[in-house]
C-alpha cells in the first residue's frame, strides 16, 4: 500500500427502502470493490438492532454515526481505515424548516505520513428544492468551523457528501469559491470538475428507475460532491489523480441506490 495515496467514496444509500434485501448485496459488493480509505455515507439507518453502515462496510473501518437523524432511523456516517481522533458534529437546524437529519460531521483523521493528519467532512444539507436558504446557511456554518480547526493546526481538508444542490446553487458556488455568503468566502476544488472538466457528472438522474419513480419533477443534477480545500498558498494541498461515478449500474436488474456515488483519488505531493 502506498501511504501517499488516498481514496475517498461518498454515497447516499437510500436507507432501507426500495427492496433493501435485494439492494443490500449489490451495494456491499460495489462499495467494497472500490476499497476506499475514507467513506462518507448518507441516509444510513441506525437503530437498537441494526447499524447499516457497519453492515455495508464490514471490518477494517472505524465508523462514527451522526447524532442528527430521523428518530430511530437514518442519518449520516463516516468511516476511516485510519484512527479517528475526534469528530465534531455541527447542529445544522439553521431554521425551523431544516430537516432533522441535516448535519456536518468533521472527523480528525490520523492518516500516515506523507499524508499526515487531515480533516474529513461529511456534509449533508437540506434536501427540499425550496430550501436553498437553509443550504446556504449550513454551508457557511460548516466552512467557518472548518476554518477554525485549520487555523489551530494546518491540515488537508476533504469535504464530501450529498449536498442536495448543483453547481449553479449559491451553497455549492460558495464552497467552490465562486461567491461569498454572509461575509465569508472559502475555496474548494471539485474533484469531478478537476478530472472531467465540462462534463455534467450527474449523480441523481432519471436514468435510475428509483429516481424516475419517486422524484419525477426533481431538477436532476449533480447533487453529490467531493471537494478539496485550497491551502494558504492558493493551491490545493493534495493532487487529485482520479474521480469516477460509481453505484451507477444495476446488477441483475437491481440498482444499488437512488443516488450514484463518487470515488476520488488523492496523492500527497512529493
Amino acid at each position: 500500500m502506498n501511504d501517499a495515496r488516498l481514496r475517498v467514496l461518498t454515497g447516499n444509500i437510500y436507507n432501507t427502502t426500495a427492496d433493501w434485501e435485494r439492494r443490500r448485496p449489490v451495494l456491499i459488493e460495489e462499495i467494497r470493490r472500490h476499497s476506499p480509505d475514507l467513506v462518507a455515507l448518507q441516509e444510513t439507518v441506525l437503530t437498537a438492532g441494526y447499524d447499516q453502515a457497519s453492515d455495508i462496510l464490514g471490518g477494517g473501518y472505524q465508523i462514527v454515526n451522526s447524532r442528527a437523524r430521523l428518530p430511530d432511523s437514518w442519518g449520516a456516517s463516516i468511516a476511516s481505515r485510519w484512527p479517528i481522533r475526534q469528530v465534531h458534529e455541527l447542529d445544522q437546524a439553521v431554521t425551523p424548516r431544516a430537516e432533522p437529519w441535516c448535519t456536518t460531521m468533521i472527523a480528525e483523521i490520523e492518516a500516515p505520513a506523507p499524508l499526515g493528519p487531515l480533516l474529513f467532512v461529511n456534509h449533508f444539507q437540506s434536501a427540499h428544492v425550496a430550501q436553498e436558504l437553509e443550504r446556504e446557511q449550513q454551508a457557511v456554518l460548516a466552512a467557518r468551523h472548518i476554518e477554525q480547526l485549520v487555523a489551530e493546526q494546518g491540515r488537508h481538508v476533504i469535504l464530501a457528501g450529498d449536498l442536495n444542490a448543483g453547481l449553479e446553487s449559491a451553497s455549492v458556488r460558495f464552497l467552490m469559491g465562486r461567491q461569498s455568503l454572509d461575509g465569508t468566502s472559502v475555496c474548494y476544488l471539485n474533484a469531478w470538475d478537476r478530472i472531467h472538466p465540462g462534463e455534467e457528472g450527474h449523480t441523481f438522474t432519471p436514468r435510475s428507475p428509483l429516481v424516475a419513480e419517486a422524484h419525477r419533477d426533481w431538477p436532476y443534477q449533480r447533487l453529490d460532491h467531493i471537494l478539496l480545500r485550497f491551502g494558504e498558498g492558493g493551491s490545493p494541498t493534495l493532487d487529485i489523480t482520479g474521480c469516477e461515478i460509481v453505484l451507477d449500474q444495476p446488477t441483475a436488474g437491481v440498482w444499488p441506490s437512488d443516488h450514484f456515488g463518487l470515488v476520488a483519488d488523492f496523492l500527497a505531493p512529493a
